[in-house]
């Protein structure tokens, strides 16, 4: 057991408060004032402050290995357009040591995975950022599926020659591929009866069954306001679960959105923010996105697409929204119980409250201040990081 003392908690499920804080076997049992545990290891805390561990939405950490170039770039299956069998988790590597700049920056958990040059590109994981393999920092895999509109698989296959040149062959490439899937679940349906009329097993296919039935999320990257509203309309068109991913123009149609992203129970995953235009679909990248998205009443995540943005600075990015408006509190639930929810972790991480994993970060001031020090990093109630 692992008591910690007199620390303010900011826990994401009530108001903060100066309070006690106890681990049992890598869960969260208690949080009250004055705990006292007999026989538990008491770490004082006086003058720290105390947040979930934060969660990444988004990014793709392990995938794209700092400081390795073209060999540690294992995030990209180029060689077609649709590849949903491809799995992050295997193309992962627990050792990249991005995984320790993200402990060190009080980010416990990431939801990493394949990029965007694919129409349909491969499986998402979520992991914990400490652990010595991957199964050791397994949350769920797989996490979500991926796609992609818009610019990206635009410009790979175009420089391939080859389908999809344009945004209408992407939406068909992606019809198509639903449609197939749909046939392929319905053909499997008829062989349970009769197993004459069961098809041949297609891994790609089979990877989409649980996106058809809405049990796993399809993660669709969309950056431009057309790109963003054809992401809805497959959504709808297939009855899918989706998170719009980036979402960079989101803010310049905000009405649509929230009426058709509530009929959908779709989420947004904002970012990354703090980058260059580098490409035309950012040219109105903006950090007021996130308070116009809140006055609007469109719950969001915060992600650094890492890479893009190096991981230990998600915590930056939040502040950055809260110097464009952006309430303090809600950038703070932007990187840990939004993260989790819309990624759908929140039954195990997101904040601090009793059963949930014991992934907390400590902090010397306020979390949000650019000058603050994660002093500690708690994952699954062992300590992984200390200043």
């Amino acid at each position: 057991m692992l008591l910690l003392k007199n620390v303010l908690i900011m826990s994401m499920a009530q108001p903060a408060f100066k309070g006690d804080i106890l681990i049992t076997e890598g869960r969260i049992s208690a949080l009250g004032e004055a705990l006292s545990v007999p026989g538990a290891e008491v770490l004082m805390c006086e003058g720290k402050y105390a947040t979930p561990g934060f969660v990444d939405a988004h990014c793709h950490i392990g995938m794209w290995e700092d400081g390795m170039g073209e060999e540690g770039a294992d995030g990209n299956e180029n060689s077609n357009p649709i590849t949903p069998q491809m799995r992050a988790i295997d193309g992962l590597n627990p050792f990249d040591p991005c995984f320790r700049q993200a402990c060190s920056a009080g980010i416990t958990s990431v939801v990493t995975g394949p990029g965007s040059s694919n129409v349909i590109g491969g499986q998402f994981a979520a992991l914990k950022t400490n652990g010595r393999s991957i199964e050791q920092m397994l949350l769920k895999a797989p996490a979500a599926m991926k796609a992609a509109l818009g610019e990206n698989p635009k410009r790979e296959y175009a420089e391939q020659k080859t389908a999809p040149y344009t945004r209408m062959a992407i939406a068909a490439l992606f019809r198509k591929t639903m449609v197939e899937a749909q046939e392929y679940a319905r053909k499997k349906e008829l062989g349970i009866k009769d197993s004459d009329k069961l098809p041949d097993k297609d891994i790609g296919l089979e990877a989409l069954l649980p996106v058809l039935e809405r049990t796993l999320t399809l993660k669709i990257h969309a950056h431009r306001a057309d790109d963003i509203l054809s992401a809805l309309r497959l959504a709808e068109e297939f009855d899918l679960s989706i998170t719009i991913e980036h979402c960079t123009e989101g803010h310049l149609i905000l009405d649509v959105l929230k009426e058709r992203l509530a009929k959908l129970k779709a989420g947004i995953i904002l970012g990354p923010l703090l980058s260059e235009r580098a490409k035309i679909e950012l040219k109105n990248l903006s950090f007021k996105a996130p308070k116009l998205m809140h006055e609007a009443g469109i719950p969001f995540a915060l992600m650094t697409d890492h890479p893009v943005i190096p991981i230990q600075y998600l915590p930056v990015c939040a502040a950055l929204c809260v110097r464009e408006g952006l309430s303090e509190q809600t950038a703070l639930e932007s990187i840990t119980i939004n993260a989790a929810r819309i990624t759908g972790l929140d039954e195990r991480i997101g904040s601090l409250e009793a059963g949930k994993d014991a992934d907390i970060a400590l902090f010397d001031a306020h979390p949000l201040d650019f000058r603050s020090h994660c002093v500690c990093t708690i994952i699954n109630g062992k300590v992984v990081h200390k200043l």
